[in-house]
């Protein structure tokens, strides 16, 4: 039989095949089969996918050390217990525990209890509803749901992609720290892992073709984690990159830049975005362009193809994991005959940088909002001023702002910069995504002593 045709002859059939066992497709997957569909799970690498082992998670903690050792010094009477260095060794050997040594057999119990059948390796769409895993074809009675994710990308640069540069895989797997590290793109990953390597004990440079650091977020906090970088020693450069030189494989770098400048370095890590992996999966038989984002409606549906579901990175809307597990339970829920409202999407998904300081953002930034066409208007505070910034992060840098659309008297933005600010974000989020009042607001009372506290401020310069 010729693999590339469908057939349904020799076709087995379960309820669903999720393609794709990153975050998104572990979270359909499991939603489907609580809600007794037979589902097949294919994934050609590790259950757990990208964030699991070579994004988020192993990311984290390379940053976290160095974050704590400081919050520590900033505290009289601990100050003067944290007098050490930090032990590169220990931090490696805990970041390969919290990966499992890149090994899924953690990961296995959680589909076995849930009755989800794993299949490895590479899966093809061949038909309606049909998808081919191997030498297995398979037959969905109900939906075919596409999680594949995304992998880094490489721009074209002369001799970029012929170096054999790291990309987020390579950095934040790696068994030693290099004497010097480049760096090019100043986006979410390359300021985290420039801030973790630096912290770490590498010479870092970061190259950054735009005006600023982190373009999609307000323009002070760029300028706090750009001060943050430089303090550690990171030298960041704003310039194009035009080239790439490498002697030979075990060579330094060399980057030439369109100032006419030239960078070396031991190591060079490429983090200028991500493009959805979404080639090779049978999506031309469907008649649908490969190699980009699949348009999918809110319900997470491809148009023409009501049996075929788009989650995650794979459909371009928002690469963020928990923006993926979201759309996730939203295609699952449809599946299951319960479909719900999809209400938080682009500009309303919670967003955080994991550098020092934290960068935790959720709606509109004071700029994106005026571009959209609100009438708005901003309040700001600096976030640890007030009781509870006595006792975490004290002196730290930090900033929070609200954006308020004054026609509807909503919030349609909220950014917070400083020490550990992701757990602050929820409450932000609730507000926005949930447009709850701004008179309502000022009603839920944070606790004393808390640095959420700022809310109370903040709302009454709304005034």
């Amino acid at each position: 039989m010729d693999r590339g045709r469908s057939s349904v002859v020799d076709a087995r059939e379960c309820d669903v095949v999720v393609i794709g066992a990153g975050p998104a497709g572990e979270v359909c997957a499991g939603r489907l089969a609580e809600g007794g569909l037979s589902v097949v799970l294919a994934e050609r690498e590790l259950v757990g996918g990208e964030c699991s082992f070579y994004a988020c998670m192993p990311s984290k903690a390379l940053l976290r050390p160095a974050q704590a050792l400081s919050e520590a010094r900033r505290v009289a009477g601990a100050r003067e217990a944290a007098s050490g260095t930090i032990d590169v060794h220990a931090v490696l050997a805990r970041r390969d525990e919290i990966v499992h040594g890149l090994s899924d057999d953690a990961q296995l119990p959680w589909l076995e209890e849930r009755g989800i059948e794993l299949l490895r390796g590479d899966a093809k769409i061949v038909g309606e509803r049909e998808v081919r895993v191997g030498d297995e074809l398979l037959k969905a009675r109900l939906a075919v749901v596409l999680a594949t994710g995304s992998s880094a990308l490489i721009p074209p640069i002369p001799g970029l992609a012929e170096s054999d540069p790291w990309t987020n895989r390579e950095a934040t797997t790696a068994a030693a720290i290099p004497t010097s590290l480049l760096v090019i793109g100043g986006g979410v990953v390359g300021v985290e892992l420039a801030q973790a390597y630096a912290s770490l004990g590498s010479q870092v440079t970061l190259v950054e073709a735009e005006s600023r650091l982190i373009g999609g977020e307000e323009e002070f906090a760029a300028d706090e984690v750009q001060r943050a970088l430089e303090a550690l020693g990171v030298e960041v450069v704003f310039a194009k990159v035009t080239g790439v030189r490498r002697e030979d494989l075990e060579g330094r770098y060399v980057l030439d830049l369109a100032d006419g400048r030239t960078l070396a370095g031991e190591r060079l890590l490429v983090a200028v975005g991500r493009h959805p992996n979404t080639d090779g999966v049978g999506l031309e038989t469907l008649g649908l362009p490969a190699g980009q984002p699949v348009h999918v409606d809110d319900d997470m549906t491809v148009p023409g193809h009501e049996w075929l579901y788009v989650v995650g990175d794979a459909n371009g809307r928002v690469q963020l994991t928990h923006m993926g597990k979201y759309q996730a339970r939203l295609a699952a829920d449809r599946i299951l005959g319960r479909p719900g409202k999809l209400l938080s999407d682009g500009r309303l998904s919670p967003r955080v940088i994991f550098t020092e300081p934290m960068v935790a953002a959720v709606g509109h930034t004071l700029a994106s909002a005026r571009e959209a066409g609100l009438l708005v208007r901003a309040v700001d505070r600096p976030f640890g001023a007030n009781a509870g910034g006595s006792f975490v992060g004290h002196d730290a840098p930090g900033k929070a702002r609200l954006v308020l659309d004054e026609e509807r008297g909503l919030l349609v933005g909220a950014t917070f910069t400083g020490v550990d600010v992701a757990e602050s974000l929820h409450a932000a989020t609730i507000a926005v995504v949930g447009e709850v009042p701004v008179e309502r607001l000022r009603h839920a009372v944070p606790a004393f002593p808390t640095r959420s506290e700022v809310w109370l401020y903040l709302l009454e310069e709304l005034n």
